[in-house]
């Protein structure tokens, strides 16, 4: 008999939007991971799965390539002829690479989507998310710091992290820095454990730091090394805080926000195509030294 206290945390996709290779992309990191013989593997977009008995799953973050990591992840697949293990999704913000994946999930099953206000009006004024059926994908808005159950036993809560509007909502140049319900944490307790997933976060706060301490484990934005990187790369012109990202490395990073705290696992996801943590080298030594780890598809966490 399953433990039902027993809370698995996977890694369904580690990468950032585009994916590992990007469609369009010939970085050493794309071209790396096309190469069959290399130690760099494929990686799918942002999406962790939750369980605590092995049967009834919570996605959060539904990405464009759940079907993809649906079909590399048995638990996930269907047990008789129409079913599926997926009871509850819940989005961290209105950004495509967490919300494209709801319209793979249209044939007629029954889910709940768990999101803030701002991110159900974000699917509400979009028709093409119609092909859910209401009758059978029921929509949950959770307000900020309050308590939901995505799955029976397994208590969280969405808590506002700077950030920013999704880019297909941005008019000019975007606030940044943002605090609000676009952009949230999510914070899960089952069995006494507690854990954090924050994949997109453009500052840390002494307040957010110190919330997280103590922690079982920690899955958070590891987007770009540095703030410069997809400039420095070639591949673009934004900096990583211009898209609502904090840089991994730096004076106000994440590495020197979070590798003092005691948090047994660390792991670094919605990691860019361009991030040179993706292989062997100083960037990655030195996110290890600090504790944390790098996160890959079909990771899996027991807390």
């Amino acid at each position: 008999m399953k433990n039902a206290s027993d809370l698995r945390v996977v890694v369904l996709g580690a990468a950032a939007g585009g994916g590992l290779p990007q469609w369009n992309c010939g970085c050493r990191n794309c071209a790396a991971a096309r190469e069959p013989g290399s130690s760099l593997r494929p990686q799918t977009q942002s999406s962790l799965a939750v369980s605590l008995d092995g049967e009834a799953w919570a996605i959060f973050n539904a990405s464009p390539d759940i079907r993809q990591q649906i079909q590399v992840n048995a638990a996930l697949q269907p047990h008789r002829l129409r079913h599926s293990p997926i009871k509850a999704v819940v989005l961290t913000n209105g950004d495509i690479d967490h919300l494209a994946g709801l319209l793979v999930l249209r044939e007629k099953q029954p889910f709940t989507v768990f999101s803030t206000g701002a991110v159900a009006e974000v699917i509400a004024d979009n028709p093409v998310f119609g092909v859910l059926d209401p009758g059978l994908v029921s929509k949950s808005v959770v307000a900020i710091e309050e308590p939901f159950s995505p799955l029976p036993g397994l208590e969280a809560r969405l808590f506002a992290v700077p950030g920013k509007v999704p880019l297909f909502l941005e008019d000019g140049d975007p606030e940044l820095g943002l605090e609000g319900e676009q952009t949230v944490g999510l914070e899960l307790r089952a069995d006494g454990k507690r854990v954090y997933y924050i994949p997109g976060c453009g500052a840390l706060s002494g307040s957010l730091v110190a919330r997280l301490e103590g922690a079982d484990a920690l899955f958070f934005d590891g987007t770009l090394f540095s703030d410069d990187e997809m400039i420095a790369a070639g591949v673009g012109q934004k900096t990583g805080r211009r898209m609502g990202h904090m840089p991994i490395a730096g004076e106000d990073g994440s590495l020197k926000a979070l590798g003092p705290l005691k948090i047994p696992r660390k792991i670094y996801v919605h990691i860019n195509n361009t991030n040179p943590i993706w292989q062997a080298g100083p960037e990655r030594e030195c996110a290890e030294a600090h504790g944390f780890e790098v996160g890959f598809d079909g990771m899996e966490v027991r807390p």
